[in-house]
């Protein structure tokens, strides 16, 4: 049952969609596989009595495609994940990751708050490399007129979903995309946030050299990430608290996992 103060963050009883399709050819980090689908059954290949038939498909997926949460295994750092435990002794090919695989992570359900950085900076899409920190962060609650509180899944907008038709930008391989850098993690971790989230590929600023932002949330303050978030219909609304309901797929030993984020205003 929810309590009083996750009920009181619903007025309208709206839901907002924050996940983003799935499609053969959609964006994905050139690091990780591509989204691939195909009916295996079509009507009619297949026909039971009373001219009955049931359509399947296969579709494969890497861990980090798509709208997606990263478990507190997937970085480490000098050799160690979260919790100082060394990587080594919790990986196998096989068995993928032991304690801080993505099915050691429980449905989320707590305040969501979007910072719409966009926005508040006077632009609908920041430009590419554009390094989101402290100050930016600082001045998007203040205009906003929200508060962090501990606890909270804080999910920034870059304005990136709108490129989500044209892979090549939005991926940002090649000019970089906008995001979070170490300034503007220490500023919402010294917030006590427990999850965050945004609408690029890496949440962090791109171009990167050593991911200093998921080694900072990651490995040493266990703080997940969700990647490739869909903030527009928030962001359309000013809608800038809410509940926020998050459940990762029970993959054992997974890195990650793809998922169909809510807010409930």
């Amino acid at each position: 049952m929810l309590g009083k103060e996750m009920r009181d963050l619903i007025n309208k009883g709206k839901v907002y969609d924050l996940g983003q399709p799935y499609f053969t050819g959609m964006p994905h980090h050139p690091n990780h596989p591509p989204f691939a689908f195909s009916l295996t059954k079509k009507h009619g290949d297949v026909i039971y009595p009373g001219e009955v038939s049931a359509s399947n498909c296969i579709f494969t997926t890497g861990g980090h495609t798509g709208t997606h949460l990263d478990a507190l295994g997937h970085v480490s750092k000098k050799g160690k994940v979260f919790g100082n435990v060394k990587a080594s002794t919790v990986q196998d090919y096989r068995a993928g990751l032991k304690r801080v695989g993505i099915d050691a992570t429980p449905p989320a359900v707590r305040r969501g708050v979007l910072l719409d950085v966009a926005k508040a900076l006077g632009k609908s899409v920041l430009p590419a490399a554009f390094p989101i920190g402290s100050k930016e962060l600082e001045k998007t609650a203040r205009r906003q007129g929200v508060s962090l509180k501990p606890g909270d899944a804080v999910l920034i907008r870059t304005g990136w979903a709108k490129y989500w038709g044209d892979v090549k930008k939005y991926v940002g391989h090649e000019t970089g995309a906008p995001g979070v850098n170490l300034d503007g993690a220490k500023w919402l971790v010294q917030r006590k946030m427990a999850l965050t989230g945004s609408d690029t590929t890496a949440y962090e600023k791109a171009p990167y050299t050593d991911l200093p932002v998921h080694s900072l949330l990651l490995p040493a303050k266990g703080i997940q990430i969700i990647e490739m978030l869909n903030l527009e219909g928030l962001a359309k609304d000013k809608v800038y608290e809410f509940l926020f309901v998050v459940l990762p797929l029970k993959i054992i030993g997974g890195t990650a996992s793809p998922v169909r984020p809510i807010a409930i205003r």
